[in-house]
């Protein structure tokens, strides 16, 4: 099977943990230099983590890299379909996993109206390459927060993420595609 073909196997019916690992480590790396410019649209790969639905019920879009130093690690989408980045800092991450699924999408409902408390033009984060399970690639090191989000090339437009977020016992995967 093709490592496309298997990733959206494990998209449509979701996966454990050890499977997305499996997957992620027989992935080639991801060099900073082959990462395209632009948004990236972004999905859960759901392996029952706890924030399991939490990005994506609150509206959240992708990633954009302009260049590796000029990088906005968090896109989110308004009820208007507003693409707009946000400031990772002010995203409430202590949360996440904690409110339910429905007062999260209540919220993004208001995101049209509260976007501008989250807004920002500056970039938040740079890419570097950086060794992780053993592999150099791509890695998405946020600039005020301790989390580095590591990649791995699916193909060409599509890389598979796991956010490294210090204290969090499990891994959050995702998927970005150019």
């Amino acid at each position: 099977m093709d490592h496309g073909a298997e990733l959206t196997a494990l998209l449509t019916s979701g996966c454990t943990p050890e499977q997305a690992w499996d997957l992620f480590d027989r992935l080639p790396a991801a060099p900073v230099a082959a990462i395209t410019t632009g948004r990236w649209r972004g999905e859960e790969l759901d392996t029952g983590h706890p924030w399991a639905g939490v990005l994506v019920e609150s509206g959240w879009y992708g990633k954009q890299f302009d260049d590796a130093e000029t990088v906005h690690p968090l896109l989110f989408a308004d009820g208007a379909g507003t693409v707009f980045a946000v400031d990772p800092r002010r995203v409430p991450f202590g949360l996440a996993g904690k409110v339910p699924l429905p007062a999260i999408r209540a919220l993004r409902k208001t995101l049209r109206y509260t976007a501008f408390t989250l807004r920002t033009a500056k970039p938040a984060a740079r890419l570097r390459s950086i060794e992780y399970r053993g592999v150099i690639s791509a890695a998405m090191v946020y600039d005020h927060l301790p989390i580095i989000d590591h990649f791995r090339r699916v193909d060409a437009g599509t890389l598979l993420g796991v956010m490294d977020l210090r204290g969090m016992a499990d891994p959050y995967f995702f998927v970005l595609r150019s």
